[in-house]
């Protein structure tokens, strides 16, 4: 009966275009199937602390819905909110999240091109296997290039991330993927995280990434090659996700009218957001610094 109520309260409020009452009330109660006196007496009642809470709690979820840009769902903003010692479980966010109506961004279909491999076939092996996991910092890279329209054309960015925190230690952009695109994202991640011996870095098959030149240059970098099978995306995963994230969250919401924009907003959201603000669901809704910044200093036993 309560959502009766409710419906009537919130649409006794609409007016047409002349300024007009759009439903009387004595239509939407008959609609209803409810009484004029017994929506009145609902109106009139004092708030219940659940009502009161609901509201509170609604409060907050659009605050940390337009904190973080429309790019946490409810899972996220459940962890933001617990972070904050709100008490309140994922279902409660999630049902007040659909009544106001709050839709984070979405996943756009894509068909990505068939990797295309150096001309040379050399045998690199998968030293991954689909396990992304790390037991330290910089003992697992992955990297892999997306592409980002502008209205000067494409351009080319090159990822490469840690698989122990999850961040994204080396990044370049350039409008063409020739090999010294993922030459400087990688050269960036070695200055940014400390590489145990026999560190890995895994790519897929792409022409640049099994080219001789690439090899030798993770060869002086001390770093072991791996790359996945052709045309399976799931052997580069967690490269792929995080392609996935910048493009659901920042690339395909908006237009760059240059590439030098595009390079700026991107990096804003590598360095800004994604690498400190990000709260990652396999980290425990964590972000990648904090697990960095954990490993790096433990917690002092009690």
């Amino acid at each position: 009966m309560s959502s009766r109520y409710e419906f009537i309260d919130a649409e006794r409020a609409t007016r047409n275009v002349d300024g007009s009452v759009r439903y009387t009330m004595g239509l939407m109660c008959v609609w209803l199937a409810v009484s004029v006196s017994g929506f009145y007496e609902w109106v009139s009642r004092p708030a219940s602390a659940t009502a009161r809470r609901r509201a509170e709690l609604s409060v907050m979820i659009d605050y940390v819905f337009a904190e973080h840009d429309a790019r946490y769902g409810y899972r996220r903003i459940h962890a933001v909110l617990a972070r904050r010692g709100v008490l309140c479980g994922p279902e409660l966010v999630r049902d007040l999240m659909r009544q106001a109506g709050l839709v984070p961004c979405q996943p756009r279909r894509s068909r990505k091109g068939t990797t295309v491999q150096a001309g040379r076939w050399a045998p690199i092996p998968d030293l991954v296997g689909r396990d992304f996991s790390a037991e330290t910092p910089g003992a697992k890279l992955v990297g892999d290039i997306t592409y980002v329209p502008t209205w000067q054309g494409w351009l080319y960015v090159a990822l490469v991330i840690d698989c122990y925190s999850r961040k994204i230690v080396g990044w370049a952009m350039s409008d063409n993927y020739k090999t010294p695109l993922i030459t400087s994202a990688i050269t960036m991640a070695t200055r940014n995280i400390t590489l145990p011996d026999g560190a890995i870095f895994h790519s897929d098959r792409g022409s640049n990434y099994t080219s001789e030149e690439y090899a030798k240059v993770l060869t002086g970098l001390g770093l072991r090659q791996s790359v996945g099978r052709t045309g399976i995306c799931y052997d580069n995963a967690l490269a792929e996700s995080t392609n996935g994230a910048l493009k659901v969250e920042l690339v395909n919401r908006v237009q760059f009218p240059t590439r030098e924009i595009a390079t700026a907003q991107i990096a804003r959201y590598i360095e800004l957001f994604y690498n400190h603000r990000r709260l990652h669901s396999r980290l425990g809704y964590q972000t990648p610094q904090e697990v960095l910044d954990a490993y790096r200093v433990p917690p002092i036993a009690a």
